[in-house]
């Protein structure tokens, strides 16, 4: 099928791109002696899962059970479900289990561990468990030095539970820019991983298990001593947001919006487009960064971005004010937007057109979504 056969708004995906992109993170990982345990929260495609885990051990990470179920039917046993448990869920957790699956909760408390244990005596079950850890203050977690929290909650999961280690996302690299930022990000999420596990360990828990990860840290990590795995999962596909810290460039965006024409505001020298919100999401990510890239940027045209988005009209402008040749872009002009967050923009759609380096739609994966 070629691009202009799409009927828009569609999902793109740069098979070329994704294979370099998840080239480039083996490496990065392979270097360090750990192992990789990809995200597939982004990805919620059975056929991009196996692409990011071919030549790893096939431990994924998850960020939602309709995540673990689905990859659990397709082969995917070693699961680590990355969210805060709630006890809502324990149920659909200990169906996985009982299915085959191994899969690993994570909290930071101890009431969600009481809640864990209790649940798992009850159902006669051990339901293993990390402990996540903040180590940059960015989200949930336990501080890394608060010994005695984590020595509470690892006593609470001495029954129907399994203390299997500690794990920390480096999310405030996020705010960093450029690779030595982004490098003391990722010993700030090291470190303070390590130092929850020794504190365990002082303590008299085992923790074989130290798991870090974010796309901007896995990359650029120089140091990952005292580390037994490594989760993250848009290196994939990549966005503007990555791009924007440093972690990638522009070229390295697998995945896109195909998007059309529909009409002109000359007087304003605007292109209208059927891709909106729907299609591209309401993510503004790179609105606190140096480049403002609206909600998209067209793939191509340096200074193209989509200023505006209703449900299903874009507005395409340039990110100066300058007036556009309107006839460089006719009603019926294809273009592509590249994603703020791919994660957000993904979720908008129910497959991947996926493209091979001629720009030909060679095959059509299916995605899913919900909870």
């Amino acid at each position: 099928m070629r691009l202009a056969d799409l009927e828009t708004p569609a999902l793109l995906l740069d098979a070329p791109r994704m294979r370099a992109n998840i080239a480039r993170m083996d490496a990065a990982i392979a270097r360090h002696g750990v192992t990789l345990r990809p995200h597939l929260k982004t990805a919620k495609s059975v056929e991009v899962a196996r692409a990011m885990t071919n030549g790893w051990a096939g431990g994924v990470t998850v960020s939602t059970l309709k995540e673990a179920d689905q990859f659990f039917a397709a082969g995917f046993r070693d699961l680590l479900y990355a969210v805060g448990i709630a006890p809502n869920k324990l149920p659909h957790a200990a169906d996985l289990i009982r299915r085959g699956a191994d899969l690993t909760l994570i909290l930071d408390s101890v009431a969600a561990a009481d809640a864990v244990s209790a649940f798992g005596r009850a159902e006669g079950l051990t339901l293993p468990v990390l402990i996540e850890i903040d180590s940059d203050g960015h989200r949930a977690g336990v501080a890394p030095d608060d010994s005695a929290t984590l020595a509470a909650i690892a006593s609470s999961l001495a029954e129907g539970a399994e203390l299997r280690g500690v794990m920390t996302h480096g999310g405030g690299s996020y705010d960093a820019r450029g690779a030595e930022q982004l490098a003391a990000h990722a010993e700030l999420e090291r470190s303070g991983a390590v130092r929850a596990a020794e504190a365990l360990r002082a303590a008299g828990f085992l923790c074989p298990v130290v798991s870090v990860g974010s796309t901007p840290t896995a990359l650029f990590a120089r140091d990952l001593g005292g580390v037994t795995e490594v989760r993250t999962g848009v290196y994939a596909f990549q966005d503007l947001v990555m791009a924007g810290l440093g972690v990638c460039a522009v070229e390295d965006i697998a995945i896109s919006v195909a998007t059309t024409v529909i009409g002109h505001q000359a007087e304003r020298g605007w292109l209208i487009v059927d891709a909106g919100w729907m299609a591209l999401s309401r993510d503004r990510g790179t609105q606190a960064q140096d480049v403002d890239q609206g909600y998209g940027l067209v793939a191509g045209h340096d200074d193209l971005i989509v200023i505006s988005a209703n449900q299903e009209h874009g507005i395409v402008a340039d990110r100066h004010g300058r007036p556009l040749d309107l006839a460089r872009f006719p009603i019926g002009t294809l273009l592509r937007i590249l994603p703020n967050h791919a994660c957000a923009t993904a979720a908008q759609h129910d497959r991947y057109h996926v493209m091979d380096e001629a720009g030909e739609v060679l095959h059509v994966w299916p995605r899913f979504g919900g909870w």
